[in-house]
């Protein structure tokens, strides 16, 4: 018997590195500051951290639910990565002379609740964030794009949101200010999406052409615990 060649993509894996490099980024250069601008509280991380579920949305509608979930398992094992790397070289006893100890320690040193509340709310997040997208693209038969990135982005981040900043910061910060970031930031997230709708429409002509490619998950299996593509 013949076995059919795996399909080939150009962009796809391009795409998911740009993906886990905004993941990594977004959670480890602004995840911990909290901003102030024109008396708007947020998370500075909150600035580019959308742009994954955007990078997210690209995939499952170009390439499927299933290849969009080893992407979401590569971001997941980065992650687990970057905070044993932070807190292994954290705890690393500093030169004699070396002043920066404590500075470090403020920038890299995520507590483990931090951590752990972070990969939680990224892996149910990214997920319900794919499966509400690819679920309504079959809906729709393949119309109305912006309402499958803007409706997808609307639950899954509200879900990441639910789950992050009370499981990260309650009982260290005021309740008032956890309520406060997470009400921001998630609006500031759902407006970066629709903000950018035009650009992702454009990058997902752009890439349905180049790779020929338009996938629907009519038949797929949505369990997130799967790397079958």
């Amino acid at each position: 018997m013949t076995l059919s060649p795996k399909r080939v993509y150009k962009y796809y894996d391009l795409v998911m590195a740009a993906f886990v490099t905004v993941l990594l980024c977004s959670n480890i250069i602004g995840a911990s500051k909290v901003c102030t601008v024109w008396g708007f509280t947020f998370g500075a991380g909150v600035l580019f951290f959308p742009i994954s579920y955007i990078f997210g949305d690209i995939l499952t509608e170009v390439y499927g639910y299933a290849r969009v979930r080893k992407v979401v398992w590569a971001g997941f094992a980065a992650m687990i990565f970057a905070s044993l790397m932070s807190a292994a070289i954290v705890a690393l006893p500093p030169a004699e002379g070396w002043p920066h100890q404590e500075a470090y320690r403020q920038v890299f040193g995520q507590t483990p609740r931090i951590a752990i509340a972070s990969l939680i709310a990224f892996f149910i997040g990214e997920f319900t964030n794919s499966f509400v997208l690819a679920r309504l693209k079959v809906m729709t038969e393949g119309r109305m794009l912006w309402l499958r990135t803007i409706g997808s982005t609307v639950l899954g981040e509200a879900v990441d949101s639910i789950i992050f900043y009370p499981l990260a910061f309650l009982g260290t910060w005021p309740p008032e200010l956890v309520l406060q970031v997470m009400i921001s930031n998630y609006m500031i997230k759902v407006a970066w999406e629709a903000l950018l709708t035009p650009v992702t429409y454009k990058i997902v002509e752009f890439l349905k052409r180049a790779e020929n490619e338009d996938y629907f998950d009519r038949d797929t299996n949505f369990t997130p615990f799967s790397l079958e593509s």
